[in-house]
């Protein structure tokens, strides 16, 4: 068992994590090493990136509509129903950047307080971001951009230096 006065370095070192605190507790958090503090940063601009990039999507859909209208030959489907259809799917990309950069910078922000499952929960939200633009086929070049910074900032967070700092939960014996 540990000693309630510990430091969080000093549990860190026996692979426990951070002592919890109540709030409004003053509590005293190692800083992050420079990986980690970078990482945390190109979180920010990796999800600010996704979210200009689905919104010049979004405020330029009219080509794209325009396009699909020129090479429609099903009469049955309409222009106004191209236009209406496309309208919804931007849309709900635009917002879907949003939740998923909101979510890269709240699990950036616990991954730099040292907290290991916001690293695994940043990794799983990259490969979704992954499957869903290279094999569904929903990327531009600027969420492309972004996506390779999201990709550079999760490498930050596994190079074996700042492992230390996410420490890996034993199991309790009972």
């Amino acid at each position: 068992m540990t000693a309630a006065n510990e430091s969080d370095d000093e549990r860190r070192a026996q692979g426990l994590p951070p002592a919890p605190s109540l709030p409004g507790d003053e509590v005293d958090r190692p800083a992050p090493p420079r990986p980690v503090q970078v990482s945390f940063w190109l979180w920010v601009v990796s999800g600010v990136v996704f979210v200009i990039g689905y919104a010049l999507l979004f405020f330029g859909r009219q080509v794209t509509i325009d396009r699909l209208v020129r090479e429609n030959t099903n009469p049955q489907i309409s222009p106004e129903r191209i236009a209406d259809g496309l309208t919804v799917l931007f849309a709900v990309l635009l917002v879907g950047a949003v939740s998923f950069a909101a979510l890269y910078v709240l699990f950036a922000w616990k991954a730099r307080q040292g907290t290991r499952s916001a690293r695994t929960i940043l990794t799983v939200l990259m490969a979704i971001t992954l499957i869903f633009q290279l094999v569904l086929g929903f990327y531009t070049t600027v969420t492309l951009v972004a996506t390779l910074l999201g990709l550079v900032a999760l490498a930050l967070m596994y190079i074996p230096s700042v492992q230390p700092f996410f420490p890996k939960v034993g199991r309790r014996k009972q």
